[in-house]
């Protein structure tokens, strides 16, 4: 029987791993068509509080078909239509914008809204509710607004020892929806040894898309030497996909916006390239990086299929009237 011999990593084909699922989720669709509509229907300007989605490309193609985006509801001029973005938003930011005079149009998407009624569920019952997310991102903002005297931030697992509550016995979780799933159950894990009696959201607060994104990365590590995840810097769950897929022991990862920014010394050596994109990223992207890799050798594509999504939301209910007249009677009162 002839020796058999490990072949040469130069020497084996190259291929692209494709994770499936991956891009849009149920929330991000939902959000993105809603601004679309807002225009269609009521010409531009649409304004937005804070970017609708976390991806640089929507925005900046939003932007061009008459949306402004503003950091403040209180930056609309009265007499306007203002949509809120997916994240959510405080109480607040709701008043603010009947304060201005602004018909308001909420894409909140409908995972994250379950969180903030929880969160006022909660506060009702005099619960300290431990909010496991990152400080200063948009979706903990809006979600600790619904209930500020009740909720505190914990920002990982090193935040624990710091937490302190009224009463052990009346204390909840709850989380941002765009978390690592493994580091949330390892803050989780760590807050019921300090408070065994910590209760639990009635369902998981991480959103399927986060965790089926997760999952197909995982997968993705254990077979590629270099994955790239398409997404913004400031997307909290493209972020959390390149860390897991370290986590998961590929030996390289990144986080790109478009293909332009791969390093081409990144393929240097790699054979098999695992290739995602977060939740807030529109496919067209992934099939440019797909290009850019055909183009370096790496023809190969093997769908990686880890979960099927069916998922789907109804737009905000505000599409279905006449914000531009209902606007231009705010100002009038």
């Amino acid at each position: 029987m002839g020796r058999m011999t490990a072949t040469p990593a130069t020497h084996r084909p190259k291929r692209v791993l494709l994770a499936a699922p991956r891009g849009y989720c149920a929330g991000v669709d939902r959000a993105v068509i809603a601004v679309e509509k807002a225009l269609e229907q009521y010409g531009a300007p649409v304004y937005v509080r804070h970017e609708i989605v976390h991806n640089k490309y929507v925005v900046q193609t939003l932007e061009r078909k008459g949306a402004i985006f503003v950091d403040q509801a209180t930056e609309v001029p009265p007499g306007n239509i203002v949509m809120f973005s997916a994240h959510g938003v405080a109480p607040t930011v709701h008043e603010e914008a009947r304060q201005g005079r602004l018909a308001t149009i909420d894409a909140t998407c409908p995972l994250v809204t379950k969180v903030h009624k929880e969160a006022i569920r909660y506060a009702k019952e005099d619960f300290d509710i431990l909010l496991i997310g990152h400080e200063g991102h948009e979706e903990v903002i809006g979600t600790s607004g619904e209930a500020p005297d009740h909720i505190q931030l914990v920002d990982g697992p090193e935040d624990v020892a710091r937490v302190e509550v009224r009463d052990p016995s009346r204390v909840v979780w709850l989380s941002q929806t765009t978390l690592s799933v493994d580091e949330t159950m390892e803050t989780v894990d760590a807050l019921k040894d300090k408070f065994p009696q910590l209760v639990s959201p009635p369902s998981d607060d991480i959103c399927y898309a986060t965790q089926n994104r997760q999952t197909a990365i995982k997968e993705l590590a254990g077979q590629a030497e270099l994955v790239i995840v398409v997404g913004s810097k400031n997307s909290s769950n493209s972020i959390r996909m390149v860390e897991v897929a370290k986590q998961a022991g590929v030996p390289a990862a990144h986080l790109v916006d478009f293909a332009s920014e791969i390093d081409e010394a990144w393929l240097e050596g790699v054979t098999s390239v695992g290739l995602s994109s977060g939740a807030s990223v529109p496919d067209v992207l992934v099939q440019e990086v797909l290009e850019w890799l055909s183009q370096r050798g790496y023809a190969d594509v093997e769908l990686v299929k880890t979960a099927d999504e069916h998922l789907t939301f109804s737009l905000p209910k505000e599409l279905r009237r006449d914000l531009r007249a209902e606007a231009a009677r705010l100002v009038g009162e």
